[in-house]
């Protein structure tokens, strides 16, 4: 057979070659199947006994097709472990020493600039065969770039998928929140709320139950995103339904926690404030889950007064292991701010927390201003002490006003 027929008949194989991978990835096939035509391609049409293929990701070359391979041979190889020296077209691998790639004798390398995305190890089933290296080369880089956009084409519907979820998300949460609170002369209330980042874990809401009590709470889940807001949603939804049926603080808590738990088992928890105040017998009670004390502030007294009494963090524990009620009397004329740790953990440049002093020093010296003219004033001096700092974590302030 004359060297033009040999040479005929192989570029009739390399075009069959082509044709067939082509045509696969033009058909959209998957990964796997892509895959599994190219090994067949090149073993029919391009003289290969044993083949592997490692393909680039992640720090590592991961084996993707393993042909007539008995030997040992590592699934993934860390990218730092394999040198080229292109120049005299030498690989070298440092492997452990159970590795072996004897089996196989040539090496073609798929490069994207200076990144290698492929390595294609290969013998041939005849030796004394000519095999078109810059062919096969050409070839596995036309698989190899398929795969590649088959790879962005996944990580972009991923991001369209999380983009949906966390617009999802937020919508969810927007709507958790009391579309407008009282402003009236019996009550005035305000809030502020900044989240870190498009979703966040924080929640208030205010209640008016009856024209003689109110109900207004406030709560910080664990966790960020799309699994602390459900998690929020379902325990406003808690919240709202026990309100309905009970105003026993006590009660309310312990049922909280009972559905967060079984909600969780204990992976997630909520710290939560929850306060009752009834205008007829000028009682104030409340509960607080492990949460930041909210201040009080009444003209009787000489300075803020903190709310601590209450029990630990729901959903740690399938039963609260205490659980006490706080309550305050006669009360007529007072303030009162709940706020989540986001604020008091807000730094300045050298990293050092605005902290409860501050904030209670504040209050001290402004406490009988109306809730609005508060907020307007006290968010401009936190946003002088952070002066451009980035928020670590989500900042809620809700004031209340009864007179």
């Amino acid at each position: 057979m004359t060297t033009e027929i040999v040479k005929y008949q192989r570029k009739e194989l390399e075009l069959k070659a082509l044709l067939e991978i082509t045509q696969a990835i033009n058909e959209n096939k998957t990964e796997s199947v892509l895959l599994n035509i190219f090994k067949f391609t090149c073993l029919v049409h391009l003289n290969m006994k044993s083949m592997m293929l490692y393909l680039a990701g992640s720090g590592k070359f991961s084996l993707r097709i393993s042909h007539n391979v008995k030997e040992l041979v590592p699934d993934e190889i860390p990218v730092e472990s394999i040198e080229e020296n292109r120049e005299m077209g030498k690989l070298s691998m440092t492997l452990s020493e159970e590795y072996s790639f004897s089996e196989v004798n040539i090496y073609v390398p798929v490069y994207h600039k200076d990144s290698m995305l492929a390595i294609l190890l290969i013998r041939k089933k005849d030796e004394d065969a000519e095999l078109d290296l810059d062919f096969t080369q050409a070839l596995t880089n036309i698989l190899v770039v398929a795969l590649e956009n088959k790879r962005f084409a996944r990580k972009q519907l991923e991001q369209e998928r999380l983009r949906k979820e966390v617009e999802i998300a937020s919508n969810v949460q927007r709507m958790l929140f009391p579309a407008q609170l009282p402003q009236t002369e019996r009550l005035k209330a305000k809030v502020t709320y900044y989240p870190h980042s498009t979703v966040g874990g924080d929640y208030y809401d205010l209640i008016e139950k009856s024209d003689d009590e109110v109900f207004f709470c406030i709560a910080d889940v664990s966790g960020k995103g799309m699994p602390a807001a459900l998690l929020m949603s379902n325990f406003q939804a808690a919240l709202r339904t026990l309100l309905r049926s009970f105003s026993d603080l006590k009660s309310i808590v312990e049922q909280l926690n009972f559905t967060i738990f079984e909600n969780t088992v204990g992976e997630r928890f909520i710290t939560f404030f929850l306060g009752h105040y009834n205008y007829k017998t000028k009682v104030l009670t409340f509960v607080n889950a492990g949460h930041n004390p909210p201040v009080l502030c009444r003209k009787e007294n000489d300075g803020p007064e903190l709310l601590e009494a209450g029990t630990t963090i729901l959903g740690a524990f399938e039963e609260l292991p205490f659980l006490e009620l706080g309550s305050r009397t006669d009360l007529e004329d007072f303030v009162l701010h709940l706020y989540t740790d986001g604020l008091t953990e807000t730094i300045d440049v050298s990293e050092r927390e605005f902290g409860d002093k501050r904030f209670l020093d504040y209050i001290e010296q402004n406490w009988c201003e109306d809730p609005a003219d508060f907020h307007n004033v006290f968010f401009k001096v936190l946003d002088g002490y952070a002066n451009g700092q980035d928020r670590r974590d989500d900042i809620t302030l809700l004031s209340l006003r009864v007179k």
